[in-house]
């Protein structure tokens, strides 16, 4: 077994830090906190949305990095590969750098050192191997990574990816769905917490 999970909004959690972000740059006024999906939501439908949406993508998953919180119940997922001694690679589609960053904040690095801050790859913690952390810059790109590590499974936020061409069929597909966003399909399993998930892998 060899289990291949996706790392934006499927490991780290971003939801606060895009409420904290997209209120300091003007963009929602709401005392609440927003999940990214609303705040995804309410920035577009402003004028320039997509750009304002882009740059503050670009501030969050770079400079704002280090605020961004493991996903509940990743940790334990996580713990129980390495009990098994089942062999994690994390795969993501980031770029270098974020649309409209004046910054210039190297995006993977930045979520490497987000990582090593999480225990990522400390022996005592998860015990990931730095070598197993792989970004592609395109859709594509992560596909056909998937299918060269020989995931068994793969445990991914967006249905795009797991329906995209080209993905692997001898892949177990993962739908991980905190929000509830997607209907059901019968290509993949859809899951709203890691605890579901944990059980779906290990008793398989």
């Amino acid at each position: 077994m060899r289990i291949g999970i996706d790392f934006d909004n499927t490991l780290a959690c971003y939801d606060k830090v895009f409420t904290v972000a997209a209120r300091a740059r003007g963009l929602i006024s709401t005392p609440s906190d927003l999940s990214k999906l609303e705040v995804r939501a309410h920035v577009r439908s402003l004028e320039h949305g997509e750009e304002k949406w882009k740059a503050l993508q670009g501030e969050v998953y770079g400079k704002r990095m280090g605020e961004a919180q493991l996903m509940q119940g990743a940790d334990n997922f996580l713990l129980a590969c390495k009990a098994s001694r089942i062999r994690v690679v994390i795969v993501s589609h980031k770029t270098e750098f974020g649309h409209f960053d004046p910054d210039r904040v190297n995006l993977r690095k930045a979520a490497r050192t987000w990582m090593e801050g999480q225990d990522f790859f400390d022996p005592g913690g998860f015990g990931i191997a730095d070598g197993d952390i792989f970004f592609e810059g395109t859709r594509a790109g992560k596909v056909a990574r998937i299918g060269s590590l020989g995931c068994s499974h793969f445990i991914d936020d967006l249905e795009e990816v797991l329906l995209a061409p080209g993905f692997p069929e001898n892949v177990d597909r993962i739908l991980f769905d905190p929000d509830g966003q997607t209907s059901d399909h019968q290509s993949f399993a859809r899951h709203s917490d890691w605890k579901s998930i944990e059980h779906a892998v290990f008793a398989a």
